[in-house]
């Protein structure tokens, strides 16, 4: 684990070792505070006070990149102090994209030295001034007393600093959740988007339903997308009020868009899609209190894992069950996270002071895993799993989403819709560049292997109006009258600069991680590589004649029915029944479009 995230802020709640950060944590309105404990190191700067010595309380150093800034005090800045100082805001609200923490009573190597009140209560004063002029509005996450080397109380105090949203540029997170059957996923997202308890029987799931079988059934088969958004004072926007999709989106600065997939073992291929074409920051893993870890469980959370996408766990039902038998899944859990396939530190969050860690921790490590335990009847913990999302920062930082943006366009398809009186309308994501209203783009590559141009009409975010889309981004455009007939999931819409180049045959640096027999030349899988899933034969496997479980080669597919755009180095995972693979493209052999159709034989 990073030893950076055994020193954050709550030592008493972090999940392994590390030194021991002195003094007591407040959660900001939380009735009790937690002690945080631990055998004390090597005496550091401290002094004797009536014989008892102090280790100094410290946070890692403050980084010059990222979304935090320490401050030792803020006390009546001079005007050219405060203008730099809104200047540094501007900075950090624009590493954590639109969002920054502040640790008020910290020196910048990390030393915790605390404010007395009138102190502290100036500075925030300060704060709230900063924020003010950059548009944002500030909130106190939580308290902290420090007692070392001073008689008088001292504390520090955390803040979130959030951009008031601005022409529907709020933060936006995608949350994929899996989980198996009947866990509860679908319950638990009506819960949190419409702001309703279920009552037992499935009530708060209806609503997410997108066809007649789900219904009858109660099972998800298809891919939903639902939102819950907090403004910028951290509350939380949804539907509760009868508000509009468009009125969430107005009122909020950030955003979670939870994809909902399906758990039953029959639909996992199109919870493989969901995973791999939506590209989601991190997933949400839903395990019922009284099954455990069961059916689909296991598979997902492999996939997560396999496709390297961060997620925390939340177990649920637990108003089912005793007290017993929810240690008994947490541990369950605790056990196979830690197991070598894993490597992940659990750390179960029981407090709201244990929730702000957490989703700080969980940006900072790829291996720390939240826990949470929940009910979507009582509504037991479930304000707890509110505040880690609302908390949540990107997972992605600003340079990356810039070098993102600086590239040409291409949009990926995931979804095809006819609507009326708007014509064609295609759903996916932006990987890179920027797309506005009326651009012209190119799309493709069709059975021939062609790009045909198309316009832009209109963008919709969040089912309400947007006019410029940035890389990462997640929308529909509305096409106009083009031809729905000529477009398919897994094509891709470019800039006409880009000169795409198309493929029938790849080849892939694959890990063959279950198959009954051996895996020999022409075997067929069904391949999955972002948003393309197309059926490929094995032409050759290099150095090898087969391969048998968990051993790695060099495989060249083609595709049996048409072409495909892919990119070097891009994740691929490939299935059929039981068999099992992931790995990642090494050599596209483009084609020309008038060559596709022949290349497609053997």
């Amino acid at each position: 684990m990073d030893s950076r995230v055994s020193e954050l802020f709550g030592g008493c709640c972090r999940p392994g070792g590390g030194p021991t950060v002195g003094g007591t944590l407040k959660a900001r309105g939380a009735g009790s505070s937690s002690g945080c404990g631990g055998p004390k190191g090597k005496k550091k700067n401290g002094r004797n006070r009536g014989g008892k010595a102090n280790n100094p309380p410290y946070l890692p150093p403050e980084a010059e990149d990222g979304n935090i800034e320490y401050k030792l005090k803020l006390v009546n800045p001079s005007q050219y102090r405060f203008e730099h100082l809104v200047t540094q805001m501007k900075w950090r609200l624009q590493e954590g994209r639109g969002e920054a923490v502040y640790q008020i009573g910290v020196e910048d190597n990390g030393l915790l030295v605390g404010l007395a009140e009138e102190e502290m209560r100036a500075s925030l004063k300060t704060l709230h001034r900063m924020a003010e002029k950059v548009g944002a509005d500030i909130t106190v996450l939580r308290e902290r007393e420090v007692d070392y080397d001073s008689d008088t109380p001292r504390k520090i105090t955390e803040v979130l600093v959030r951009k008031v949203p601005d022409n529907q540029q709020f933060l936006d997170l995608r949350v994929a959740v899996l989980g198996n059957v009947d866990s509860g996923k679908s319950t638990l997202l009506g819960v949190l988007t419409q702001g309703e308890l279920d009552n037992g029987r499935g009530r708060a799931r209806l609503n997410l339903f997108r066809h007649l079988h789900e219904i009858q059934s109660g099972r998800t088969s298809s891919i939903s997308f639902e939102i819950l958004g907090f403004n910028s004072k951290g509350e939380v926007v949804n539907y509760s009020d009868s508000r509009t999709a468009e009125e969430i989106c107005e009122s909020s600065s950030k955003m979670i868009t939870f994809i909902d997939l399906a758990g039953h073992h029959k639909y996992l291929h199109t919870t493989i899609f969901g995973l791999t074409s939506y590209c989601p920051d991190c997933a949400l893993l839903l395990v019922s209190a009284n099954t455990g870890i069961a059916g689909t469980t296991r598979e997902h959370l492999g996939l997560a894992l396999a496709l390297k996408v961060p997620f925390f766990i939340v177990v649920s039902k637990i108003d089912l069950c005793a007290k017993t038998t929810v240690e008994r899944t947490v541990r369950q859990l605790e056990r196979v996270l830690k197991q070598p396939g894993c490597h992940k530190v659990p750390m179960l969050v029981t407090s709201e002071d244990d929730a702000v860690t957490a989703a700080q921790q969980f940006a900072q490590s790829p291996n720390v895993t939240p826990i949470f335990t929940l009910s979507s009847v009582s509504g037991e913990s479930l304000d707890l799993l509110k505040v880690f999302l609302n908390i949540l920062p990107p997972l992605t930082n600003s340079k990356e989403q810039e070098e993102l943006m600086q590239q040409l366009t291409e949009f990926q398809v995931d979804e095809i819709y006819t609507v009326p009186e708007v014509g064609t309308v295609v759903g996916g994501t932006l990987s890179s560049g920027i797309c506005r209203e009326g651009d012209q783009l190119v799309v493709g590559p069709t059975d021939d292997g062609c790009f045909l141009e198309l316009r832009v009409c209109s963008i919709q975010r969040n089912r309400s109006a947007c006019r410029v889309l940035r890389a990462g981004q997640a929308a529909t455009l509305a096409l106009g009258d083009f031809d729905r007939a000529l477009l398919r999931k897994g094509m891709v819409m470019v800039s006409p600069e880009m000169n795409p180049t198309i493929c029938s045959v790849f080849e892939a640096e694959i890990v063959l991680l279950f198959h009954a027999t051996t895996f020999r030349r022409g075997f067929q899988v069904t391949v999955h590589v972002g948003n393309v899933r197309q059926t490929a034969v094995v032409e050759k496997i290099h150095a090898k004649d087969k391969l048998r479980t968990g051993e790695k080669a060099v495989v060249r597919f083609r595709f049996l029915k048409h072409p495909e755009y892919l990119k070097v180095g891009a994740k691929l995972l490939f299935r059929e029944g039981v068999t099992k693979g992931i790995g990642h493209v090494t050599d596209v052999q483009a084609i020309a479009a008038g060559e596709a159709q022949a290349n497609m034989g053997f």
